[in-house]
């Protein structure tokens, strides 16, 4: 747990889906993947991916722009996207902003996927800010005027679009873990210590004893 953050497997991850309002018929409607390769995203390996619900859904505010039931028809299927997720999620560190909320939706319709953990973004600015705060993903790039870098990253997409998500928070993974070391390269231990959450919630394992790399 020694070695740099930078060196472990660490994967951005967004999806926009219909909304726990839906109950059993929640569906996943986009995913965003983004590795992160020496902490920063590495755009040349994303993948992003409408997803047919194989149902229309209904206008909700909470449903991303550009989600529109002509979009989402002529998408893959979730059954053919879970194996690119796999590939690129199966054993990988998932960073996201409250990570839990996508992770809760993406592993009860995608069960098989086993990543290696966790890491907030969210639960890490609250290390570094010492505050109960919850800003939004959004709020947090333009506190720290990450949002033209992201806008450059994700070229042609908008926040609350799964790929644009994805590479906002691994663009906030990098400055707020530079905070946390004030400067200087934290651990691997130091950054899972302050940002993980568990995969399950009733989870009662010590983040210390568990390897990032």
């Amino acid at each position: 747990m020694d070695q740099p953050w930078t060196t472990a497997r660490l994967v951005a991850f967004d999806l926009e889906g219909t909304g726990r309002q839906d109950g059993d018929n929640e569906a996943i409607l986009e995913v965003g993947v983004v590795p992160l390769a020496s902490g920063h995203p590495d755009m040349t390996g994303a993948y992003q991916s409408l997803v047919n619900p194989g149902r229309r859904i209904q206008r909700r505010p909470w449903i991303s722009p550009g989600l529109t039931n002509d979009a989402l028809a002529t998408a893959p299927t979730l059954d053919t996207v879970e194996p690119e997720l796999a590939a690129r999620l199966n054993d990988a560190y998932i960073v996201g902003h409250n990570v839990h909320v996508d992770w809760r939706l993406l592993s009860l319709r995608c069960p098989a996927l086993r990543p290696a953990g966790l890491i907030d973004t969210l639960k890490l600015d609250r290390a570094v800010n010492k505050g109960n705060q919850k800003r939004t993903l959004t709020a947090l790039l333009d506190a720290y005027e990450l949002s033209d870098q992201v806008n450059a990253l994700a070229a042609g997409g908008q926040a609350h679009r799964a790929l644009w998500d994805a590479a906002g928070a691994g663009l906030l993974l990098q400055t707020l873990a530079r905070e946390l070391g004030r400067g200087e390269d934290i651990s691997a231990g130091q950054l899972y210590k302050a940002a993980a959450v568990p995969l399950q919630a009733d989870s009662s394992s010590d983040p210390e004893q568990i390897s990032l790399l």
